[in-house]
């Protein structure tokens, strides 16, 4: 059952944009695309390199228009999100830590992408074929829609033909917009005190039309057409002849030395360079919305140029925001084209499809933000418990509430969901102690709330296991926890007579507190009574020495238990520990 959209007072960023794409969808309304019945199709766009890992920075050029078509969809329009696969693509160097591949690879450089080997072990076609598989499948977990298209099929099929003879046709048109940004200088850097983003650096260095491919020139003169050599495959082409009348086209290549002609009008076997390839497509596709990365949308470059040259083929340029980059935390700026670098499915071997979908809708595209893989994700867990709570009681704010609502679940319906949402950290805390044994989980997480025990670990599920392939790929060994297999009988008889009683008020209390929250309780209020107070006492009833007291008792019960001075909190260590365990190791 479809959701019921959200109140366009929600102003959240995706409305907003979905505002101005369907109004600019009615502007164009002659001429364009129909479905079935009649009604307009709204296209959106966005494409991804499968040149290596499809990583997290990626993502956003998916999210994006995703989040913008879903809200279209919600209103009852008709919308086609097209994600073109950049697969006729040049093969431009061998990525770094990537299995399967050693040096070998380099004598691939300049082949199209789908005419690459896959890596060794791959059960996939082609180096295109392995990259696509895995966010094909981190895009349907994710929810996504979208209907794809194989650049190596468009050309290879021809359906680009009548575009590719207009582009050559028109090549001194091309040209002369091409260089109006030749000969401009990129501004001088401003000095900041600020620390410098990389990000933001390899942006601003990689921008500008000198930067990128934007036609050969000859002798012949400028061509915006770059053939694959007929012998060796690669793109180190230059044409050196062409008949408008004919179609006839010579090239040579500089990898070979490969030489032949060919008439374009029946040649499939080469593609329209970058700057005119992407604003073709917007006319050809009649795209409305495409958003583009801070390179692409730099002065000089890919988006702005193509502005100018998509009215040759009689369209429009597409409305869309300039996305900044995601990170991670404690990475630079990702690039697909350097190993190790996380990609979709390694975010969602540690985290719900719902919450990373949150991350990509609570920020403007222009905002730039981090995923996090250490300990900052128990935190943004957290904090996305509370909002669904907020949501819950009627208490959310209406941007956040949207955000919400598109992170759960999209136009055709929810996403799957974890029946019982326990709290990351403690799931995370459980199965560290447990190694993940199934038995010990289910009996520590039936403890946690005894009035409402867990029955089945699929209640947690798939949250559970989610919390234990962070701990197990994400946490340092040395940083994981082990219970003592026998008390510290030194550090127990050295203690003094403040020590020995915090630990007996702990003991005692330990049957008639036996759950979180009563073990919370427990654990934080020894201190507050061997200091004279009430363990219910609040923090303004306490002096400031409370705390430095409950710091000292806490550092304590983890030596006892743990060896450390820090580990999972106290009140889910102790129930993992389990309560005889508990009093043996604290000396009862």
């Amino acid at each position: 059952m479809p959701i019921v959209a959200q109140s366009t007072e929600t102003t959240d960023w995706v409305s907003r944009y979905a505002d101005e794409v369907v109004a600019e969808s009615e502007r164009r309304a002659e001429g364009a695309k129909h479905d079935g019945a009649g009604a307009p199709v709204i296209v959106v766009a966005s494409g991804l390199s499968p040149s290596g890992p499809i990583h997290l920075g990626n993502l956003r050029e998916v999210m994006t228009p995703h989040l913008v078509a879903d809200e279209i969809r919600r209103r009852g329009y008709t919308v086609r999100h097209l994600l073109s696969w950049d697969d006729y693509d040049r093969y431009r160097k061998v990525p770094a830590g990537v299995a399967g591949i050693d040096d070998s690879w380099a004598e691939h450089i300049g082949k199209p992408l789908t005419s690459v080997p896959a890596p060794k072990g791959s059960p996939h076609a082609n180096w295109a074929e392995h990259f696509k598989a895995a966010m094909t499948a981190s895009l349907a977990e994710l929810g996504v829609e979208y209907d794809g298209i194989s650049q190596t099929e468009q050309y290879t099929s021809g359906a680009y033909r009548e575009q590719i003879l207009f582009a050559m046709k028109h090549r001194g048109d091309i040209d002369a917009i091409l260089d109006q940004y030749r000969t401009k200088k990129a501004p001088p850097k401003k000095q900041s005190q600020k620390p410098v983003d990389e990000a933001e650096l390899e942006a601003a260095e990689g921008s500008g039309a000198a930067d990128e491919d934007d036609g050969s020139g000859s002798a012949a003169g400028y061509f915006p057409y770059k053939p694959y050599c007929g012998d060796c495959g690669k793109d180190l082409t230059t044409v050196t002849a062409y008949d408008d009348d004919t179609t006839e086209l010579t090239y040579t290549c500089s990898a070979c030395g490969f030489s032949e002609t060919v008439r374009l009008s029946e040649f499939d076997r080469g593609k329209l360079v970058w700057k005119v390839d992407w604003p073709m497509r917007w006319a050809h596709e009649g795209v409305v919305f495409e958003p583009s990365g801070v390179d692409h949308s730099s002065p000089g470059s890919s988006f702005q140029v193509g502005g100018q040259i998509v009215g040759l083929f009689g369209g429009k340029q597409p409305i869309g925001p300039m996305y900044a980059f995601v990170g991670i935390s404690g990475m630079a700026k990702m690039s697909s084209s350097k190993g190790g670098v996380p990609t979709p499915a390694d975010a969602l071997e540690i985290m719900e499809p719902q919450l990373l979908r949150w991350l990509y809708a609570r920020r403007r595209p222009n905002q730039s933000f981090k995923i996090a893989f250490d300990q900052e994700i128990q935190r943004l867990y957290d904090e996305w418990d509370r909002l669904a709570g907020k949501v819950a009681d009627g208490s959310v704010l209406p941007a956040d509430a949207a955000a919400h609502a598109r992170a759960v679940g999209t136009a055709a319906g929810e996403l799957p969901k974890t029946p019982r949402p326990m709290p990351y950290r403690t799931l995370a805390s459980v199965v560290d102690v447990t190694a993940g044994a199934e038995d010990q989980t289910l009996r520590i997480l039936s403890e946690l709330d005894p009035g409402n025990p867990l029955a089945a670990l699929d209640e947690v599920r798939p949250r559970l296991d989610r919390a234990e392939a962070w701990i197990n790929t994400q946490v340092p060994v040395e940083q994981r926890t082990v219970v003592r297999a026998e008390p510290d009988a030194e550090l127990l008889a050295s203690l003094d007579d403040e020590g020995r009683e915090s630990l007996r008020l702990l003991l005692e209390g330990l049957d008639s507190h036996w759950s979180l929250d009563g073990l919370t309780h427990l654990v934080y209020g020894v201190p507050k009574v061997r200091a004279g107070f009430s363990a219910d006492a609040g923090p303004k009833e306490l002096p400031p020495e409370i705390k430095v007291a409950q710091r000292t008792f806490f550092a304590l019960l983890y030596h006892l238990l743990v060896g450390r001075d820090t580990g999972p909190r106290l009140p889910t260590l102790l129930l993992a520990v389990g309560q005889d365990r508990v009093r043996k190791l604290l000396g009862a």
